[in-house]
């Protein structure tokens, strides 16, 4: 008589799904090949070992090599152990390498902004002497839902509601995957219970001096009191569709860039008749792209629509001095040069 196999787990089978998933879409994309190494970002949290556990496990089923990295940020006493303990749970699961990076944050853009930026900096660095293409992280669709509150809470455009998407090819380094974009995160603990995994709760996921956890702790839970439950869910998928939106209108601004701009040894302009005739969502992507692509500077909303009053609302005034750009009305052109 066969016995019969154990019944897996259903959240571990989700998550497991999730990464399965992710990983036939990147490499439908081309990103990554038979023997390509998978890295996961692992901080020794729920998210991150649930996604470790679940990566170990799909990615050689598809010929992929499956590695982590984890940075310390030494910000916390002890941190060193912390990223030790994780780095023995990631070979413990079969991932190999396994780098440990202590990483210095500075100031700049506040201390989740800038230990943020530090991480991102370590990882994409390992990816680098690693070959990796691909870095994963464990971020889910709790994760996206708060991300789209504290856009709306801070009047943010369209481009901040949409969320992080799941796959993002970058202008260098590695491709960003976050594969449990639709996975709650009692469903990533669970899978870490089910799996005999003890994840690492980092004290500062409570520590109200931080927006995201005032979201997290107070706001989400008085929004689903009010108005029932699945407000993340709601939230997540107004992110999926203001995506879809941008990456339309992207796309149709970066076809009608070609016929609008007109590069010189100053700079780039844009014919103003050409602006003037689109919707202010076109105009605005097209003021972005033309200034991000010549000059590597992204202006905010509030920077682009004073520009565009260049275009919508000239009445002879001067020349606009952006950061590192400087943008004037020229007769039909809307032009800009670098400042000093």
């Amino acid at each position: 008589m066969n016995t019969p196999r154990p019944r897996l787990d259903p959240a571990v089978a989700e998550t497991r799904r999730a990464v399965r998933t992710l990983l036939e879409t990147a490499r439908a994309e081309g990103i990554v090949a038979d023997g390509d190494l998978v890295l996961v970002a692992l901080s020794g949290g729920a998210d991150s070992l649930a996604l470790a556990a679940a990566t170990a496990f799909e990615a050689p089923r598809q010929a992929l090599r499956a590695g982590a990295v984890i940075v310390d940020h030494a910000l916390q006493a002890g941190s060193a152990d912390v990223a030790s303990r994780a780095s023995r749970q990631g070979a413990e699961l079969g991932l190999d390498p396994v780098s440990v990076r202590q990483v210095a944050v500075g100031s700049a853009g506040g201390p989740e902004g800038a230990a943020r930026e530090a991480r991102h900096a370590s990882i994409a660095e390992v990816a680098a002497d690693r070959g990796s293409p691909l870095v994963l992280f464990g971020h889910t669709l709790d994760d996206q839902a708060e991300t789209v509150l504290l856009g709306l809470l801070r009047g943010s455009g369209p481009d901040a509601l949409s969320g992080m998407p799941p796959l993002a090819v970058r202008t260098s380094g590695p491709a960003y995957g976050r594969p449990l974009l639709g996975v709650r995160r009692h469903t990533t603990r669970a899978a870490c219970v089910a799996a005999g995994l003890a994840p690492w709760d980092d004290p500062q996921n409570d520590d109200p001096a931080y927006g995201r956890v005032r979201v997290r702790n107070a706001l989400m839970p008085a929004l689903e009191r009010e108005l029932g439950a699945g407000v993340p869910e709601a939230l997540a998928r107004t992110a999926d569709q203001l995506r879809e939106d941008s990456a339309a209108l992207d796309h149709f601004a970066e076809e009608m860039a070609e016929d609008l701009a007109e590069h010189s040894e100053a700079g780039i302009s844009l014919s103003v008749r050409g602006l003037a005739a689109n919707p202010p969502a076109l105009r605005q992507r097209l003021v972005r792209l033309a200034v991000e692509g010549e000059f590597g500077v992204t202006l905010s909303r509030v920077q682009t629509l004073e520009v565009c009053r260049l275009v919508t609302d000239w009445h002879g005034q001067g020349p606009i001095d952006l950061p590192g750009v400087r943008a004037s009305r020229d007769g039909d052109r809307l032009a800009f040069s670098a400042s000093s």
